[in-house]
């Protein structure tokens, strides 16, 4: 018993430790963010049970509800607004967001990831030509029902903001990959999902402050 309880008390201090991280240096990457918290607590992660990554999420909620308290909700609206705006100029793409921003976790180091649909690949570099935006393309492995899959994602700059975009086939559309959180279909927002949340950001923070 006294063992089981000391384990689970490691991997809560674990979580704790990798949600810092994430949340202060911009790890993306739960595996990378494991690998360092046991470093830093001097455990050997080979031999030990790790977090999951719902562990590390809520424990990342929480630190920046008391560390960020200030600051983070400006920058999730930020963000949340920019993401719109880039949204409709993409519109023909059919953009959704995903990832930090959407779920409420986004802070300074995220990016804005969206998801964006086209039945030629090369159009959406076009696109981005066109609109006289430089960027790179990077290669994204995502996990779906049967299995791993690739895609390109596309690393641009727009404003103050760093925005990945990665590009699926039109038919994608109809199946999300899988969250590495929890496994479940990953949870994509349309234009008006986003213009929702925004409102609704607005009206707890006037409700708030009477």
């Amino acid at each position: 018993m006294a063992s089981a309880r000391k384990q689970t008390a490691q991997r809560q201090q674990m979580a704790q430790v990798a949600a810092k991280l994430m949340a202060e240096q911009g790890i993306r990457d739960f595996r990378v963010a494991k690998q360092k918290a046991a470093q830093q607590l001097g455990i050997d992660a080979r031999n030990s049970i790790l977090p999951k990554n719902v562990e590390i999420e809520t424990a990342l909620a929480e630190h920046q509800r008391l560390f960020a308290g200030d600051d983070q909700p400006a920058e999730l609206d930020a963000m949340r607004r920019a993401a719109l705006s880039a949204m409709k100029l993409m519109a023909a793409f059919k953009p959704r967001l995903v990832g930090d921003v959407l779920s409420g976790l986004a802070n300074a180091h995220s990016d804005i990831q969206l998801h964006v649909f086209a039945e030629h690949s090369e159009s959406f570099d076009l696109f981005l030509d066109q609109q006289g935006i430089p960027f790179e393309i990077v290669e994204r492995r995502l996990r779906f029902a049967e299995g791993y899959r690739y895609y390109p994602a596309f690393r641009f700059v727009a404003g103050e903001h760093g925005f990945e975009a990665t590009l699926f086939s039109e038919t994608d559309i109809r199946e999300a990959p899988r969250s590495l959180v929890d496994g479940a279909p990953m949870a994509r927002a349309n234009q008006a999902r986003v213009a929702e949340l925004i409102e609704q950001a607005e009206l707890e923070q006037r409700l708030a402050g009477l």
